[in-house]
């Protein structure tokens, strides 16, 4: 009896271990190896080495010649300029531009949430990529109440 239970753990110890080893592909590209920060496009894309642009998910900054564009710029390269910092995936890899879509983290800052909670970006919700847009939500919400940065315009 005793011999036929052990037999029966190592299939369960087996099917458990097949089990997490189909699923680990799939949630392995959620937190990356840290990145060296090369380069700040702007308040919303940066370059890391190796050259690849990241696109910052569930986020908008100001575009060149809007308001608020060399702000937002500026916030985002003293967040993230010449550090390194881990990149988060979430559904999709990349936009129709070939940049790494990424939740940024500098830490324990997500740069993301960072830059809206300042009032640098917009919460910027781009189904499938979802993850923290309530909190980018609330957080842009607060920003618009205290009137930071492009918020400050509005009133």
């Amino acid at each position: 009896m005793t011999h036929h239970k052990f037999g029966l753990c190592n299939k369960l110890l087996l099917l458990s271990l097949a089990l997490v080893l189909a699923i680990l592909p799939t949630g392995c590209h959620k937190i990356d190896n840290p990145v060296l920060v090369t380069g700040v496009i702007d308040g919303d894309t940066i370059e890391i080495a190796g050259g690849y642009h990241v696109r910052y998910i569930g986020i908008d900054a100001p575009e060149k010649g809007e308001p608020f564009y060399g702000e937002a710029t500026e916030a985002n390269r003293n967040l993230v300029g010449g550090k390194k910092l881990y990149l988060e995936g979430d559904v999709e890899d990349k936009d129709e531009y070939g940049r790494l879509l990424r939740y940024v983290w500098v830490d324990t800052t997500m740069v993301n949430a960072e830059l809206v909670r300042l009032g640098y970006a917009y919460s910027y919700s781009y189904p499938p990529n979802t993850k923290y847009q309530a909190y980018f939500l609330q957080l842009e919400k607060q920003a618009r109440e205290q009137r930071l940065g492009l918020w400050s315009l509005n009133h």
